[in-house]
């Protein structure tokens, strides 16, 4: 039983695995845990599947990471309070998770759908030394957390895939390119994916996004 900051839901990595991995992810606004850990029969059985669960309480069922407004010109305003608890209960969380379940940052992976994907991109453009990737769907970059970046040297050989849908109404898709321009700017090792969806993951996006978790085990 792990002792962890966020409320969450374990799947262990496959018993006979040698050097296992961690897969920590974190659901979109208004969801909760039990979302994205719907996807644990899925991803490689190296890897532990831990879903966090947001801090925020929306209504029955429902968290978010933290709450926004949408600005009449289509722009947004974050509570920043509430995204800077939020990112720092998430990184204590990927911090004891690594050292309860004896997994160095090298093998972690941290991601996320929608706003559990800006948390995941906001960790590691502040926080690299926890992790070694990030995996992140149909997701934004907040220019609130850009002040506290990292120097681009400490971003060296991290990984990351990100992938978005072409027809997504919810965030629209010239928010993973203003990711792609901002990341390409690092050096991270980006892999960047459309797919014909709307603001959801797509099956291919899927099956796509579980075989890049697959190959990091066995580079």
């Amino acid at each position: 039983m792990l002792n962890l900051p966020l409320h969450h839901l374990h799947r262990p990595a496959a018993a006979d695995t040698s050097a296992p991995w961690l897969l920590v992810l974190m659901h979109g606004v208004g969801s909760n845990a039990d979302d994205l850990f719907g996807l644990a029969d899925v991803v490689p059985p190296q890897f532990h599947v831990l879903s966090l669960q947001a801090p925020n309480v929306m209504g029955p069922q429902a968290f978010a990471w933290f709450m926004f407004s949408v600005n009449p010109d289509g722009s947004r305003h974050i509570d920043a309070a509430q995204e800077q608890h939020s990112r720092d209960l998430v990184a204590q969380t990927v911090a004891a998770a690594s050292a309860q379940l004896g997994i160095p940052a090298e093998r972690v992976i941290v991601g996320g759908f929608s706003q559990g994907g800006i948390m995941s991109l906001s960790l590691l453009l502040t926080q690299p030394q926890l992790l070694q990737g990030i995996c992140v769907w149909h997701s934004r970059l907040l220019p609130e957390v850009l002040p506290q970046q990292v120097a681009a040297d400490q971003l060296q050989g991290r990984e990351v895939w990100l992938s978005h849908g072409t027809v997504d109404q919810v965030i629209p898709l010239g928010s993973a390119h203003a990711i792609c321009r901002h990341l390409e700017a690092l050096p991270v090792d980006l892999v960047y994916r459309e797919y014909p969806c709307a603001h959801s993951i797509h099956p291919q996006e899927l099956r796509d996004s579980m075989q890049w978790l697959a190959q990091r085990t066995v580079a």
